[in-house]
């Protein structure tokens, strides 16, 4: 599947629910499904500057596609990596540096977010795309 596709399955699947408590729910129960990070990659470097909660975020390049997996210390925040990493990973450098973030919008997350953790969702895409941008440029 695309980027876009992706994307739009995550804004059909937040559009069935009524309130925001029942999309937090959703949150936390797609951050029980996240493609955890190993330990080894639980390192200053991989921590997301700018986000409330401790995030990991680490990348792999396998044939081409880049691997993303993360973790946090907070469930909430769980869940948001999760989103993002379902629309990023398994695409390759270019794709995700043309992608854009809108889909952010359509589910309303950012409006819903104190405001340091919508910061730290910011925080998290650029760190997305630092990725993107290291791998595109070792080309």
């Amino acid at each position: 599947m695309t980027i876009k596709e992706i994307q739009n399955a995550i804004v059909d699947e937040f559009s069935m629910f009524d309130d925001w408590m029942q999309r937090y729910e959703y949150i936390i129960e797609l951050g029980k499904t996240l493609p955890i990070i190993d330990e080894q990659y639980k390192t200053e470097e991989n921590i997301i500057n700018g986000c409330q909660s401790k995030v990991w975020l680490h990348a792999d390049k396998v044939d081409d596609k880049i691997i993303f997996t993360a973790d946090s210390d907070a469930i909430l925040t769980k869940g948001i990596i999760a989103i993002l990493i379902r629309a990023f990973s398994n695409q390759t450098a270019k794709e995700i540096l043309n992608a854009d973030t809108e889909f952010v919008n359509e589910i309303g997350l950012k409006e819903h977010l104190s405001p340091t953790r919508a910061n730290g969702l910011v925080s998290m895409i650029k760190k997305i795309k630092m990725y993107a941008l290291a791998f595109e440029a070792k080309k």
